[in-house]
C-alpha cells in the first residue's frame, strides 16, 4: 500500500498510523532500511518534522532504529515486544512464570486441538534436542532449547495473538528459564517427563490433558523458586 498525504484529523498521528501499517503488512521488512526523509515527505505530502515526529515516535515502541549516519531501519514488526520487555524485565521471575503459566495452558489446549503433523516433527525434534543439551551440560543451550520448544508449541496453537504475546515476551522469558534451570541443577538434572506428557497430550488431540500437563510444568519450576517474598 502507498504511503498518502494525511486526509484528516492528527497529522501525526496519521503518519504514524501509516508508517506502522507500512512495516506490519511487511512493506517495510525487519531489518531494511526505510525510505529517506525527503522520499517520506514527498510521498506523504508533509513537512520534515512531521515525519521526524512519526520516526522518533515509532523508534519509542521499538519498530524502528534510527542510526547515525545510516538512516533508520525496521528493528520489529510491532511495538508489543519492547513494551513487554521493558515492563517484565523489572519484574519478579516468579510473577513472569505466574503470566506465562496462564498463557501456556491456552497454547496447550490449543496446540492440541490445531497440530499438524509438521507441528508434532518440530516439537519432537525440539525435545530430543532438549535430552542432548541436557547430557552435554550445557544449561545456556538448554535454555535456548527450552524456549524453543515452548514456541513451538504456541505455534502449534495457531492463533497468531497468542504466539506474539509469548513469543515478544523475549528476552524476559530467557531470563525466566535460566533462573529455574538453575534451580533445576541445584537439586538435580532437569525432568523431562513432564514435557514428555505436554507432548504426548498435543499428539493424543487431548487438550485437558495438555493443559494439565502445561500447569504441571509451570507449577514444578515456580515450586522451584520457593514461595512469594
Amino acid at each position: 500500500m502507498p504511503l498518502q498525504s494525511p486526509r484528516r484529523g492528527s497529522v501525526i498521528g496519521d503518519v504514524i498510523a501509516q508508517m506502522e501499517t507500512m512495516v506490519v503488512s511487511g512493506e517495510w521488512p525487519v531489518g531494511t532500511r526505510i525510505p529517506p526523509e525527503p522520499e517520506l515527505v514527498a510521498a506523504l505530502g508533509v513537512g520534515r518534522n512531521s515525519v521526524r515526529e512519526a520516526v522518533r515516535a515509532l523508534a519509542h515502541t521499538g519498530m524502528l532504529e534510527v542510526r547515525q549516519g545510516d538512516g533508520t531501519w525496521v528493528r520489529a514488526a510491532s511495538g508489543l515486544g519492547t513494551v513487554l520487555d521493558r515492563y517484565v524485565r523489572r519484574a519478579d521471575a516468579r510473577h513472569v512464570l505466574e503470566v506465562r503459566r496462564g498463557l501456556e495452558r491456552e497454547a496447550a489446549r490449543l496446540a492440541a486441538r490445531r497440530r499438524t503433523d509438521d507441528d508434532l516433527e518440530r516439537l519432537t525434534a525440539a525435545l530430543a534436542r532438549q535430552h542432548e543439551l541436557a547430557a552435554a551440560d550445557d544449561p545456556a543451550g538448554f535454555v535456548r532449547g527450552d524456549l524453543e520448544f515452548h514456541r513451538l508449541v504456541a505455534a502449534a496453537a495457531h492463533n497468531p495473538v497468542l504466539t506474539d504475546l509469548l513469543d515478544h515476551l523475549g528476552e524476559a522469558l530467557t531470563d525466566t528459564i535460566a533462573v529455574t534451570v538453575d534451580a533445576q541443577r541445584a537439586v538435580g538434572s532437569p525432568r523431562f517427563h513432564v514435557h514428555t506428557d505436554l507432548l504426548d497430550a498435543v499428539r493424543a488431540g487431548d487438550a485437558d490433558a495438555a493443559g494439565r500437563a502445561s500447569d504441571a510444568l509451570l507449577d514444578e519450576l515456580l515450586a522451584l523458586l520457593g514461595d512469594p517474598a
